[in-house]
């Protein structure tokens, strides 16, 4: 099971060690490796969240998550993502921005640094809608209940996610955009850009998860339909008919979990620079840890870890909420990526523990109601 999951996963991080061997000795090598280990920390919570998706869906969107979903990841995320940065920021052509990256590595550091804003606003608001959106929704099994039950009647009023949202995005905004510098002799703002990357942020959220979840709802529908079909057709002697929204509503999953999955990136990306400007090394390193994640989120759907450790996701969904804080401060503040990284593993384990916990409480409730049981029918024989 484990290697049929990791197997393309262990593949790749052979290929990509040697690759950098080969690009940059020994150095590259240990380079990549810090890299891949950075991503895989820092997206934990996003293999979680992505199991909780993706176990809606058919085996072959799994696949199709796993190969197709796996290219957009590293090419477009972890290579295509930053040299687009520096082509919009420096107002470059895409071959200008490959060539500065490959030629000036400071200067192409230097873009990417300047437009951290942006993107930590665009991230951190989807990531916040998120994290929102999960905690202001009533469920019948809730982690931290002295927390969860108020916000969940407070969930009842309509659009309160996107009101939060909006207002910790201007609070952002105004405390840590405002703040102008001296650049260059001009005197720079970054509230307007914040503010609007913020809200494009928010806008792509609402899209794309009212997309997904529309079509979801759409497949429950055609699900309940089918079945009350089938059983018409075998009543009748006819064969069953074929589902066409499925193939909508995988669609726009998928969607979701690409979008989702670039949100998450936005941290390992930025935070990659901290370790080196080269974009050569950046892609391995980061492409390796993206294969781990993906095969950790088949791999949690596969085993029903969610199932049957049901705390996870809430401990995944609170590091959501903490990653999407953590950038909308990093406007302003630079914050170290091992505290990240340590937030979201703090999170995820202390859920899992939770939950082990109360397996067991389950497991030692049921064994003794069993002997109370047989206590009762022997004294009664």
């Amino acid at each position: 099971m484990v290697l049929k999951t990791f197997g393309w996963s262990f593949a790749v991080t052979a290929l990509g060690l040697v690759a950098a061997i080969f690009y940059g000795g020994w150095t590259a090598f240990g380079v990549v490796a810090i890299l891949s280990i950075l991503e895989i920390s820092l997206s934990f919570d996003n293999a979680v969240v992505n199991a909780g998706i993706l176990k809606k869906m058919s085996a072959f969107w799994q696949k199709i998550f796993l190969t197709i979903g796996i290219l957009i990841a590293v090419f477009g995320m972890r290579l295509v993502f930053p040299v687009v940065i520096v082509a919009v920021s420096a107002q470059l052509g895409p071959i200008e921005a490959v060539d500065l990256a490959l030629t000036d590595k400071d200067q192409y550091q230097q873009y990417v640094t300047d437009a951290h804003p942006a993107i930590a606003a665009f991230g951190g608001m989807f990531l916040l809608m998120i994290f929102l959106d999960f905690i202001f929704e009533d469920r019948d099994i809730k982690w931290l209940g002295w927390l969860e039950r108020p916000l969940a009647k407070l969930g009842k009023v309509d659009m309160l996610s996107v009101c939060v949202a909006l207002i910790v995005l201007l609070i952002s905004a105004m405390t840590f955009a405002t703040q102008a510098h001296q650049h260059g002799g001009t005197h720079v703002d970054k509230a307007e850009t914040v503010l609007l990357s913020g809200i494009g942020g928010l806008i792509t959220y609402m899209i794309v998860g009212g997309l997904s979840g529309y079509f979801e709802d759409k497949l429950e529908e055609e699900e309940e339909r089918e079945h009350e079909a089938e059983e018409q057709a075998a009543r009748e002697g006819k064969p069953k008919s074929a589902m066409v929204v499925a193939g909508k509503a995988a669609f726009f999953l998928f969607l979701y979990l690409e979008v989702l999955d670039a949100s998450f990136s936005f941290d390992g990306v930025i935070g990659a620079f901290a370790i080196t400007n080269d974009i050569v090394l950046m892609a391995l390193g980061l492409g390796i840890g993206a294969m781990y994640v993906r095969s950790l989120t088949v791999y949690l759907v596969r085993q029903g870890t969610l199932d049957d450790y049901v705390y996870l996701e809430h401990g995944a969904h609170y590091a959501i909420g903490a990653l999407a804080a953590i950038l909308l401060i990093t406007i302003r503040y630079e914050i170290n990526e091992i505290v990240t990284g340590l937030i979201g593993v703090v999170l995820i384990g202390a859920s899992f523990w939770s939950s082990v916990r109360r397996n067991r409480a389950i497991a030692a409730a049921e064994g003794d109601a069993g002997s109370d049981s047989k206590t009762e029918v022997s004294s009664g024989v």
